[in-house]
């Protein structure tokens, strides 16, 4: 199908009735079965055998089908012999895992003894919410293992001192991308700095190699850089506005975390009986072993996938992901399995509390399903590629940082993956860098980078979004509504930002411009709340 406008059809049409109904995977089927109509002429059978076979692709990996028939991609399933498609299918075997670790660790009285520790030494709601900040900043291997894991953690403490879900779901989520994305040592730091290096070869530029440009990149990755300082504010200075002060009020005055009107929240654990003897062990100890588990292995395989000498560098370049998060969900669960069998429980049975874990998770799995399969659809409407071709060589250079913020954010939003849109305009803005002013090539990558995350923490069917809603216990749409005005504001300071770097070609004119502008809506904001108080 030929890239064009009606390929912004599928996504958009998701997105709009996902905010008007609040019916996340109905609004995401709309999408999917509209975009594999135009996929497929408008012929209903192609277009079920098309999600037929990305929904069969998503759990196995039989390669490439010339045409695509119910029974062809069954007989390619068939003779592949049923190879698993790992990616995908250790993303949801970790998150079964991790569901069941989170059971036996609330199982043995962890949570509880963790929450009434905490209680004590933490005593207020700003510092509550810093705590989970802090977490957040400091686990920035990996975003998915992030969302999962500061979530899980902080929510024993956040609930005590009555912190909505929805305020953790926007902490853990603006913590966990642009901590992901500043850092070298990380999945998405390898990523880049690959992707990097291959621009720099294709247009021989050596002043500088691929992780002295990340390096140089940091202070120009604005969006970044702000929405880490905004959420460290709205916690500091509580700056709830929006859909936000209305689940902050009713947690702050009712004690009533989530919406109830909404329903109870997908994967729940309320009727998990816990234990009346556990010790904050319980719960430090699987989340260590979970940590420690899964840097081991993303180490251990990032040195098997390196030939030659291996760094640090080229160890997160080539580690196995979605492999080491499984190995280190295994290693967590055995510790919590051990604390759970050495002791007396009078709690939920231990199966039965290892049932009520996996199921916990089925929600957040059934709209990862959902979004892989509206993104390869998306994909294959080639609504990424038409978004790039908006830009093109007759933009004046100081526009082209701010443009390509604004692109790469609507393309995450759209497609709901950050890093496809790395791949795709990353290599875009290098080629009009060298062809426009090379001296602009950084701070066009930067916004690229600036743009995917900003989409990325607006757009609901993006996996970072969903997997921090669900690390956080809260309701998905309410995360997405509750996080988008925060993701707005900072997005805007980027913009004016953007501006002021291609103009002046300055990095220390665009920060403090970023600064400033941070700075005086803060003011505003302040301002506002204390008129309606």
């Amino acid at each position: 199908m030929e890239t064009s406008v009606l390929s912004l059809i599928p996504p958009i049409l998701a997105l709009v009735m996902v905010v008007l109904t609040r019916r996340v995977l109905l609004s995401l089927g709309v999408g999917i079965i509209v975009g594999a109509l135009m996929l497929n002429g408008y012929n209903p059978i192609d277009a079920l055998a098309n999600i037929y076979a990305i929904v069969t692709g998503i759990i196995f990996d039989y390669g490439d089908v010339d045409i695509v028939t119910f029974a062809s991609v069954t007989s390619a399933i068939l003779e592949s012999g049923f190879t698993i498609n790992t990616w995908e299918f250790y993303i949801v075997l970790f998150l079964l895992l991790l569901g069941m670790l989170a059971a036996l660790v609330t199982r043995s009285g962890g949570s509880r003894a963790f929450g009434e520790w905490a209680m004590k030494r933490v005593k207020t709601r700003v510092g509550a919410q810093l705590f989970a900040i802090a977490l957040g900043f400091i686990i920035f291997i990996d975003d998915y293992f992030n969302s999962l894991t500061v979530g899980n953690v902080s929510r024993p403490l956040t609930d005590r001192h009555r912190v909505s879900r929805a305020k953790l779901a926007y902490i853990v989520d603006s913590t966990a991308a642009p901590m992901c994305v500043i850092s070298p040592v990380s999945s998405w730091g390898a990523y880049i700095i690959a992707i990097i290096a291959g621009i720099l070869s294709t247009y021989s530029i050596t002043e500088y190699g691929a992780l002295e440009a990340f390096m140089l990149m940091i202070p120009m990755n604005i969006y970044a850089l702000v929405a880490l300082a905004m959420v460290i504010i709205v916690a500091w200075f509580n700056l709830d506005f929006g859909a936000m002060k209305v689940h902050e009020r009713r947690a702050i005055e009712t004690g009533e975390l989530v919406d109830s009107s909404a329903g109870a929240i997908p994967g729940s654990q309320d009727e998990l009986e816990a234990s009346d003897n556990g010790k904050v062990g319980d719960l430090v100890w699987p989340i260590i072993a979970l940590i420690v588990g899964t840097v081991f292995f993303m180490i251990l395989t990032g040195i098997q996938g390196t030939e030659g000498q291996a760094t640090l560098l080229t160890i997160f370049e080539n580690t196995d992901v979605s492999a080491s998060l499984v190995y280190g969900g295994l290693f967590g669960l055995l510790v919590a399995l051990l604390l759970n069998m050495t002791k007396q429980n009078n709690g939920t049975g231990l199966v039965k509390s290892l049932g009520i874990g996996m199921k916990s998770m089925l929600p957040a799995i059934y709209i990862l399903f959902f979004a892989w399969t509206i993104i390869s659809i998306i994909s294959d409407l080639g609504t990424g590629a038409y978004l790039a071709s908006l830009v093109d060589g007759s933009i004046h250079p100081m526009f082209l940082p701010v443009i390509l913020f604004v692109i790469a954010g609507f393309a995450a939003f759209s497609t709901g993956t950050s890093w496809g849109t790395f791949g795709l305009l990353l290599p875009i803005a290098g080629e009009m860098a060298s062809v426009i002013d090379i001296s602009m090539l950084l701070p066009m990558l930067a916004a690229v980078l600036a743009g995917s995350i900003f989409g990325d923490h607006c757009s609901p069917i993006s996996d970072t979004t969903i997997l921090s809603s669900t690390g956080a216990g809260s309701h998905h749409i309410d995360h997405v509504m509750t996080q988008l005005p925060y993701a707005l504001i900072a997005a805007g300071i980027s913009m004016m930002s953007y501006l002021v770097l291609g103009a002046t070609t300055s990095v220390f004119l665009g920060v403090v411009t970023a600064l400033i502008l941070l700075v005086l809506t803060v003011f505003v904001l302040k301002r506002m709340q204390s008129k309606e108080a």
